[in-house]
């Protein structure tokens, strides 16, 4: 008996029940979002900053953000609100380091890549951002193969290494790149088609 209990304190609560620590200002609710996201929000902060004390911190930072937050919101998905804070607040904390010339990294490779099909704004963090919002972006993302659309998603969202979705996908490199050519083409054909010029 005691080794079931033991097995149901371990396994995560469900989102529901998480929100509902929010809303009732528990602050298990940390705890609990840590238990079950923590992993997931470490790697999206890791693939921007590429440092493990930086990443923490936007953790860290994310949770306060979402115990700021909810109350008044009650997102609809757990998972993809903490995501989002995470990937702003490791953009922000990347744009600081960068001015600062002590970081490198993977994402000045990656807003390249991204930056030939989508047009210059204030910044292209900003723009991926906008256009993630938009009606243009859900219809080029459904318009794309699960497999394509899996590969666009991690590279962009996630700002994940082609080496790892080459291996996450059992695929070679170079098969990754040009999907991804191939994604960024039709990205940018749709903008023009819609009257959005890069």
């Amino acid at each position: 008996m005691k080794g079931l209990n033991t097995k149901e304190e371990e396994k995560p609560m469900d989102d529901k029940q998480i929100l509902d620590l929010y809303w009732e200002r528990s602050e298990a609710a940390i705890s609990e979002t840590s238990k079950k996201y923590g992993k997931y929000c470490r790697y999206i902060a890791f693939n921007i900053l590429h440092n493990d004390e930086d990443s923490e911190e936007c953790v860290n930072d994310t949770y306060l953000r979402a115990w700021n937050s909810i109350p008044p919101n009650r997102p609809s998905v757990l998972k993809t609100f903490l995501g989002k804070i995470t990937r702003n607040l490791s953009l922000d904390r990347y744009e600081l380091l960068n001015a600062k010339k002590r970081n490198g990294g993977q994402m000045p490779l990656i807003l390249d890549e991204i930056q030939e099909c989508i047009p210059s704004l204030d910044s292209t963090e900003n723009i991926v951002e906008e256009i993630a919002l938009t009606d243009i972006l859900n219809r080029f993302l459904s318009s794309l193969s699960l497999e394509q659309r899996k590969i666009f998603m991690r590279r962009y969202w996630y700002l994940s290494p082609i080496k790892e979705i080459a291996t996450e996908y059992d695929m070679s490199e170079s098969k990754i790149k040009m999907s991804l050519f191939r994604s960024r083409n039709e990205l940018k054909k749709l903008l023009e088609k819609e009257g959005i010029s890069v």
